[in-house]
């Protein structure tokens, strides 16, 4: 794993991927780099206008690259239900559950949920459950759930999913990372239960510069904040190409093992991918089932097909 770049990433030519939130920082690098090595990448964006521009990037980039727009708004459980219906692939390689949100004031999704516990866990489980018979059918899938560092600060609260007894947005958002982590453990332990081939994995991008930092602070009003963030990613942060690393390597590099955790090496702040350190709480098995059995009963997904 030392030293590992774009350039060790394999010949994908052949296999389909989908890129949540592809239209700019990690989920455009990690698309435009399968795209490179000759994938055909859905980037599942909500923005039709920013995932056709973002199309048309790689393409200018990556001469012959195969990319295609899809809508996807993980904040809205119908826009999901549509993405998946519409896919149109009967297989599926590679699902990089990528989009995300950080820090924002309180708010819910279309469908109730706390947005940042709807968006970044119960869109993905969604997503993921959905499109589950494609990543089933085909040989070698995986599925990458990208978590953060900040899971440490927060265990879930499982009789407060949605924060509504107190809404504090950095725990928020460590719970919705830490939710990402026992989702791919128990998708792991389901997924070997049962003898299927999908392997599911998590990485982080550890510090880098992208916009989830001062989505936050600009939503608020936060003038200071927005512009500490802004500093930090000037002048601390790697870039967002460094910071797709871990997660190209999770989905690509051959024997990444299920329910591995993957980040930059240094301080799980930069560099080249390495194993990263994760909170105990994210390996119980009996919380990743408690977690798993609300997300079914809030989404109404339900993975028939691994049933525990």
């Amino acid at each position: 794993m030392s030293g590992w770049s774009v350039h060790d990433i394999p010949d994908q030519s052949g296999r389909v991927a989908v890129v949540t939130g592809a239209n700019s920082g990690l989920g455009y690098a990690t698309a435009r780099e399968l795209a490179r090595k000759g994938a055909r990448v859905v980037l599942a964006c909500r923005s039709e206008r920013r995932g056709h521009e973002a199309g048309d990037r790689i393409a200018a980039e990556v001469p012959g690259a195969e990319v295609e727009f899809g809508r996807l708004d993980l904040g809205d459980l119908g826009s999901v239900r549509e993405f998946a219906r519409t896919f149109p692939y009967d297989r599926l390689e590679l699902l990089v559950n990528n989009a995300g949100v950080m820090a924002l004031p309180y708010g819910t999704t279309a469908d109730g949920f706390e947005t940042q516990f709807g968006v970044n866990h119960l869109g993905h489980f969604a997503l993921t459950g959905l499109l589950l018979p494609a990543l089933l059918d085909t040989p070698g899938a995986r599925v990458v759930t990208v978590s953060s560092p900040a899971h440490a600060m927060a265990n879930i609260d499982i009789d407060d999913l949605n924060s509504e007894r107190r809404y504090r947005r950095w725990v928020a958002y460590a719970r919705s990372k830490t939710a990402n982590l026992l989702f791919t453990h128990e998708l792991a332990r389901r997924l070997a239960a049962h003898g299927a081939e999908p392997v599911a994995v998590a990485a982080h991008p550890g510090y880098a510069a992208t916009n989830l930092q001062t989505q936050g602070p600009r939503m608020a009003g936060r003038r200071g904040s927005e512009w500490f963030m802004r500093i930090g990613n000037r002048f601390f942060a790697q870039s967002a190409e460094a910071g797709a690393l871990p997660i190209l390597y999770a989905a690509t590099a051959p024997g990444v093992r299920p329910d591995s955790f993957t980040g930059p090496s240094f301080a799980m702040w930069r560099g080249a991918p390495a194993p990263a350190r994760r909170a105990s709480w994210t390996l119980n098995d009996q919380a990743g089932q408690r977690l798993w059995s609300a997300s079914e009963r809030l989404t109404g997904v339900t993975y028939d097909r691994l049933k525990a």
